[in-house]
C-alpha cells in the first residue's frame, strides 16, 4: 500500500515539504532582494515535483516576500497532467491570519485554482464590499487555522498530494504537528552569516531523533537530501 493511500485513509493528503537553504540553515538573506539558492538542475527537479502534486501551499508571508508564481513551468509536464485527467496546474494554497494579500501578486497569476485559508477576522477583508477583486476561493479557517482541519478540507477538495514550499513558520508548523510525510532539503554551498535572515525552521517541538534519508543527489553545485518521516497514524 502506498504512502499516498495510507494518508488518504487518514483523511488528509500526503504532505511533502520542500526547502532550499544555506549551509548555516538560512532560506534567504535579510536584504530586499530574494536570495536564489538553487540552480537550473534543481529548479527543474522542483518543477517535476510540482507537476506530481495536486496542490502547492505557502504562507502569506512567502507570498508577500518572495512573490512566487507556484506554477509548473514545463509545457510537456502540463500536457502530461492534462492527459492524466488533471488540471494543467496544481491548486495554489495560502494561509493568512490578517488577509494582507496583494491582488497583483504572482500568486493570483495563471490558470490554477486558488484557495485562501483565512482567519475569521480576515475573511471580510478578502470578501467584503470593499475587498480587492481576487480570483480565489476564500475559506474561513477560524480564529487560529488548525492544520489537521485544513488538510482534511483539502482532501475533501480532491487534494491527495500536497507540496509545502514554506516559509519558516509554515514549515515549522507542519513539522511540529507531525504532518510531514516526506522532506526534501537542498543544501546550497554558501553561508548567509546573518542572524537576522530567515531560517528553515524557527524552533518548537520538532521531530526528535535521526531522520531516515532515502536519497542523496548532487544537482549542479547543490545537494538534495530526501527524507521519509513516516505517516501519522492517529
Amino acid at each position: 500500500m502506498s504512502d499516498v493511500t495510507l494518508t488518504n485513509m487518514l483523511q488528509r493528503p500526503y504532505v511533502l515539504a520542500s526547502i532550499a537553504m544555506s549551509l548555516d540553515g538560512h532560506i534567504d538573506d535579510a536584504s530586499d532582494q530574494r536570495l536564489v539558492l538553487s540552480g537550473p538542475a534543481d529548479l527543474d527537479r522542483v518543477d517535476q515535483v510540482r507537476a506530481e502534486s495536486d496542490a502547492i501551499l505557502v504562507g502569506a508571508e512567502t507570498v508577500r516576500r518572495d512573490n512566487p508564481r507556484l506554477l509548473v513551468r514545463s509545457a510537456e509536464r502540463q500536457r502530461t497532467r492534462v492527459a492524466a485527467g488533471l488540471p494543467a496546474q496544481p491548486t495554489k494554497v495560502t494561509l493568512t491570519r490578517g488577509g494582507e494579500l496583494d491582488p497583483a501578486s504572482a500568486f493570483f497569476s495563471g490558470d490554477a485554482r486558488r484557495l485562501i485559508y483565512a482567519g475569521s477576522a480576515a475573511v471580510p477583508r478578502l470578501t467584503g464590499p470593499d475587498a480587492p477583486a481576487i480570483d480565489a476561493t476564500v475559506i474561513d479557517a477560524g480564529d487560529l487555522p488548525e492544520l489537521r482541519w485544513l488538510l482534511a478540507d483539502l482532501a475533501k477538495r480532491g487534494v491527495g498530494r500536497l507540496l509545502v514550499e514554506g516559509g519558516s513558520s509554515v514549515h515549522t508548523a507542519f513539522l511540529t504537528a507531525g504532518l510531514v510525510d516526506e522532506l526534501h532539503v537542498v543544501l546550497a554551498p554558501l553561508f548567509v552569516g546573518d542572524p537576522a535572515a530567515p531560517r528553515f525552521v524557527t524552533g518548537g517541538a520538532l521531530p526528535v531523533g535521526r531522520l531516515r534519508p532515502v536519497e542523496v543527489r548532487q544537482l549542479d553545485d547543490v545537494v538534495l537530501v530526501r527524507y521519509l518521516l513516516g505517516v501519522e497514524r492517529g
